[in-house]
């Protein structure tokens, strides 16, 4: 493979900027470029160094900067090939000139994810832990950075290898009995490949099962404020994240288009939609933003519904409370501040059967216990990476689905007393999509379309 370099930090001004080779012609293109302060022969230059001095253009004998060289020799490196990384001053231009220097002395500038790719053909890390890395890279909260670097440092490969030591064993009593039919051990292989097949199904469903806690950590949660004019769902909005981010006035539909926000509840990210009041409107503007807001409550994860709590409920509040039914959903009865018990005791708001809470915006009473109803709603208090792995990939779930179907098949063909071999194709055919996770078996397409979602220099 050839030599590659890129810049691997972020192109903004910072302390430092990191400029990344990798390849077989690694130290001899730094040597060409690199004048250090106490000179020592790269032999000499033990793996997991750094060395002070300047790097200059040979062919104007011009200092670019001064800066401190990593050295990491293969196997022992991000790539496992010989690799250094530039460390100069955070400068994009003083970044650009450095990488220039290093691809006109002979490197190729990199793919985005090349470095990352190489550690993964080279075989120090597996594609589960190469999706990792991004994941890791892209991670919104601490919790969803955790779980990343759980996977890192391969939770889910491990669990994976483990099922596949299972399957192993399987397939090793099959294949004694297609070798030596003439011992009659069918009926014992057929035992033990059941016992070992219902074992397998239950490890993997686990695991297909997490990915809903999985998709809470990586995607978040999407909340749409509902109800009518003048209810307060702008007010909520800002309550929530305690700021003056929407609009707020007396007059009835000032919010007409949605506005989305994010916040962090328990280390997870909720974004919030505030839309506009849902009543007849009074002209196309409106209108439009009362269908959009119909329709980010229908997409919505679960839905906030505010009330008036010092009103009579009219026909706008009847017809949102009919959105609440197939939904997960909280009701808030607000202004409680001017009247204290009103509308929780209508049988059109106790037969939606959701939890009310009953608020002052004007007062700031009673929004942490929003907070609290959605951490018992969406159970987050139960999702705990200390002692539990999490699927977040949706590519790692969609095969797991495969390999639990697949076990499924195995384990009906033995319950029909299909031949021996038959049922092997199956059982088979759960190792193909298990090894499609830890990439022991993927298609180079496959591979392209992960390796091309990183960054240049990762």
């Amino acid at each position: 493979m050839s030599t590659i370099a890129a810049i691997s930090t972020a192109p903004a001004i910072g302390g430092i900027g990191i400029i990344r080779i990798s390849g077989e012609n690694s130290f001899d293109i730094l040597n060409k470029i690199f004048v250090q302060k106490n000179p020592q022969n790269i032999e000499n230059i033990p793996g997991y160094t750094m060395k002070y001095g300047k790097i200059i253009d040979p062919s104007t004998n011009k200092v670019i900067d001064e800066v401190l060289v990593s050295y990491f020799k293969k196997p022992k490196s991000y790539t496992a090939e010989n690799m250094c990384e530039i460390n100069s001053h955070g400068n994009i231009v003083v970044l650009r000139e450095i990488l220039e220097l290093c691809i006109k002395y002979g490197a190729d500038l990199a793919e985005p994810g090349e470095f990352t790719k190489r550690a993964f053909l080279n075989g120090r890390i597996d594609l589960a832990q190469a999706e990792a890395i991004i994941d890791l890279i892209n991670a919104k909260t601490s919790r969803e950075a955790q779980e990343s670097a759980n996977q890192l440092e391969g939770f889910l490969s491990n669990r994976i290898n483990k099922i596949k030591t299972k399957i192993m064993d399987i397939m090793v009593d099959i294949e004694a009995n297609i070798d030596y039919p003439e011992y009659d051990i069918e009926e014992v292989s057929n035992n033990k490949a059941k016992e070992k097949l219902e074992e397998i199904e239950k490890d993997l469903s686990n695991l297909s099962k997490s990915f809903e806690n999985g998709k809470i950590l990586k995607e978040g949660i999407k909340i749409a404020i509902i109800g009518s004019p003048n209810a307060g769902k702008s007010s909520l909005l800002n309550a929530i994240l305690r700021e003056d981010r929407a609009i707020v006035t007396d007059i009835a539909g000032t919010t007409r288009d949605i506005i989305q926000e994010q916040v962090v509840i328990e280390g997870i990210p909720f974004k919030i939609i505030d839309t506009a009041g849902i009543r007849n409107a009074e002209n196309k503007i409106e209108q439009i933003g009362i269908e959009k807001s119909k329709k980010a409550a229908k997409e919505s994860d679960v839905i906030i519904a505010v009330f008036d709590n010092s009103k009579e409920l009219n026909n706008e509040d009847k017809e949102i409370l009919k959105l609440l039914k197939e939904k997960k959903s909280i009701i808030i009865l607000n202004k409680i501040d001017l009247v204290e018990s009103n509308l929780e005791n209508l049988e059109e708001i106790k037969n939606i059967a959701r939890p009310i809470i009953k608020i002052s915006l004007k007062e700031e009473k009673g929004v942490e216990k929003i907070f609290e109803e959605l951490i018992k709603i969406f159970n987050l208090n139960e999702i705990n990476l200390d002692n539990e792995l999490i699927i977040t990939n949706i590519r790692h779930q969609e095969l797991i689905n495969k390999a639990i179907e697949s076990t499924k098949m195995a384990l009906d063909d033995l319950k029909m007393s299909m031949p021996i071999d038959i049922i092997s194709i199956n059982i088979k055919q759960i190792l193909e999509h298990l090894g499609e996770i830890t990439g022991d078996n993927v298609s180079d397409d496959i591979i392209k379309s992960i390796f091309s979602k990183f960054c240049l220099g990762k």
